[in-house]
């Protein structure tokens, strides 16, 4: 009798043990659930951000290879603002017939690039990143200087921008959504 007493208590003891080994594998499983999640956003932020280096590198080449009007491509030191919910552009008022076009395709190509027109999904623009804006802003006439920035909304919250880089600004549910990319371009003049 004494060792049907043991053995009845050894069994529970094992089922204690497989309940425990269960909720310890749970916790497990959901970090890494958690850790896939995460990764997965990355992910997503790091594409973005490629995206948005090369639309800098594309506006930065098309002003390059229209020098002449650089200052079209801003507006004069107004600035442009393109991408989210822009469907008009003003017209350039400096240069020949053929550097105007140039201007006015050259802003729809990129208009339509942060738009994602290029990639396509069910009907809808899904190739660039979330409520993507580009900014061309003339620092300075004389020296022929432009910054040129793209915005757009980030997964997560991060630090905000610098405030003197107004591109997206308030256009995003917090700031530190925000995120930009920018570069200070110099228009040289050929001879």
């Amino acid at each position: 009798m004494i060792r049907y007493v043991m053995l009845s208590k050894t069994r529970g003891f094992t089922l204690i043990e497989v309940l425990v080994a269960l909720v310890v594998l749970l916790v497990g499983v959901m970090g890494a659930a958690g850790l896939m999640v995460r990764t997965v956003q990355q992910e997503v932020e790091a594409y973005q951000r490629l995206q948005a280096l090369n639309l800098l590198q594309d506006m930065t080449d098309r002003m390059n290879a229209n020098r002449g009007v650089a200052e079209c491509y801003s507006y004069g030191s107004s600035g442009a603002t393109l991408g989210y919910s822009v469907s008009t552009f003003t017209a350039c008022t400096s240069g020949s017939a053929g550097e105007k076009a140039m201007v006015t395709a050259d802003l729809s190509a990129w208009n339509n690039s942060l738009n994602g027109v290029s990639e396509q999904s069910g009907g809808n623009n899904s190739g660039a990143m979330v409520g993507a804006r580009g900014c061309i802003v003339q620092i300075s006439a004389a020296e022929r200087t432009y910054r040129i920035t793209v915005a757009w909304q980030g997964m997560n919250k991060t630090v905000a921008p610098p405030a003197d880089n107004t591109c997206g600004y308030n256009a995003y549910s917090d700031e530190k959504q925000r995120r930009i990319v920018s570069a200070i371009v110099r228009i040289g003049w050929l001879s």
